[in-house]
């Protein structure tokens, strides 16, 4: 995988976007079939167009950014000019084209990032698995022969990634849909204060929780494309001494139910950054328990999910996947004493944990409890819905905190790939982004595996 920053600096040094786009579409056709899993649409040319123009731009000294030029994918989620949005179901398919593009890609489009295609992606962004029953599932690039899940509900915006099909990713994280693919796949995934980045233009699952970020090779690329999309300047992150640096370990659900491959990468992590001076306290934290407490009955994802889409079920609820249909239909059943009952819990947790997480830089935790499982164990729908529901217990704490959290790989070269999530504070997404460049440095794959 090439950085944003490496092909940067191709660009300055004479390398066309030109030929950074056919590379990402000779990706995508030579997959050995695997770039229809990871694309619904590809926009071969019309990227080839934007790509000559930025070139075009970049001779006479105009580019609009350092990053013009470079490919990037975007969830199907998204709007974009001229774009039917399917949001990864059939059921949209016959719905008018958009007129113009989402927020945050029209940032980044201006920005002069080639937009590649649309990704792949669990039925309206409803699980954190990834599984597609419309347009198949894209399969793990760590295990492809055997078949792995690859995590959702960003599936293909993980896989475009990995495998070199765009250089970064547009995602959107409701309850880890950013961070779960970014995990199981081995790359980073930045999930920013919920209304940090518009969502204007992206399809909801929940109006409350949803969050847009990227996905990238590192916590540099994430972090310039977390600006772009938040209308800021992408300068450098500013540096973050790892001395001194002081992180709550949770002692509490989040350590439950870890398969041996996780646990033995997260502790090497917590190893690895205390002997370079971070000092990291294990915390009981039981507060954190009450965030699956108020997702029970489907929580705001659930309601809201409902509200949305119960006069699109009414005429077209039997394409839907029955798996994603069960769950928008658990909103049914809540009324408006639930619901405000919902928010009033979720403030007085905000608060209970703030006034245990304040004295501490970040949170520090597995991103997901499991490596990727082979596609084959979620057959049933026993095993979906408990696989489902695990992969996503931990990054569904930061949705509902209303707080920023990044995901990155820390396990061993060659491993399944695991990630380690850092929650920030409510707001603190730069300082976040420079925290876990810092951590970064100890814990990715290659580094230091003595």
């Amino acid at each position: 995988m090439r950085t944003l920053a490496q092909s940067a600096g191709d660009l300055a040094a004479g390398t066309t976007s030109r030929s950074l786009v056919e590379d990402c579409l000779a990706r995508i056709l030579d997959a050995a079939g695997e770039g229809r899993r990871v694309f619904l649409k590809v926009h071969a040319d019309q990227a080839r167009a934007a790509a000559d123009y930025v070139d075009a731009l970049r001779r006479h000294g105009a580019a609009p950014s350092r990053f013009a030029g470079i490919p990037v994918s975007v969830k199907d989620l998204f709007d974009m000019a001229g774009d039917v949005t399917t949001a990864g179901s059939v059921a949209l398919r016959d719905t008018p084209a958009a007129e113009c593009d989402a927020a945050a890609v029209g940032r980044v489009r201006a920005a002069g990032f080639i937009t590649i295609g649309r990704t792949n992606m669990t039925e309206f962004a409803y699980s954190g698995v990834g599984l597609n029953p419309h347009y198949d599932t894209p399969r793990n690039p760590y295990d492809r022969a055997t078949g792995r899940i690859p995590g959702g509900s960003s599936s293909g915006a993980a896989v475009s990634v990995t495998d070199g099909m765009a250089v970064a990713a547009l995602g959107t994280d409701t309850g880890g849909s950013c961070r779960i693919p970014a995990a199981l796949c081995g790359i980073v995934g930045y999930k920013p204060t919920a209304r940090r980045i518009p969502t204007g233009g992206a399809l909801p699952l929940s109006f409350t929780l949803d969050s847009v970020g990227p996905l990238a090779p590192t916590v540099a690329c994430c972090a310039a494309l977390d600006a772009v999309m938040a209308g800021e300047e992408p300068n450098d992150l500013a540096h973050y001494r790892i001395d001194g640096l002081r992180l709550a370990a949770p002692q509490t659900m989040v350590l439950d139910s870890l398969e041996p491959a996780v646990a033995r990468a997260y502790a090497q992590a917590l190893t690895r950054l205390t002997k370079a001076g971070v000092r990291i306290a294990d915390l009981p934290f039981v507060e954190l328990n009450d965030a699956a407490t108020l997702n029970r009955q489907g929580g705001f994802a659930a309601s809201e999910a409902y509200a949305w889409h119960r006069r699109l079920i009414e005429t077209k609820g039997a394409l839907y996947d029955p798996r994603v249909l069960s769950r928008i239909m658990r909103g049914k059943d809540q009324d408006a004493t639930h619901y405000i009952e919902l928010m009033r819990a979720r403030a007085d947790l905000i608060r209970r944990v703030a006034a245990v997480s304040g004295q501490y830089d970040a949170l520090i935790m597995p991103t997901a409890p499991i490596v990727a499982p082979p596609l084959a164990a979620l057959a049933a729908d026993e095993q979906f819905h408990a696989i489902n529901l695990l992969v996503l217990r931990n990054t569904v704490i930061a949705n509902v905190l209303d707080r920023c959290a990044i995901s990155m790989p820390c396990h061993r070269r060659g491993d399944a790939p695991v990630g380690l999530m850092l929650v920030g504070e409510h707001g603190a997404d730069r300082r976040l982004l420079a925290i876990a460049a810092a951590v970064e440095q100890i814990v990715s794959p290659g580094r230091d595996e003595s």
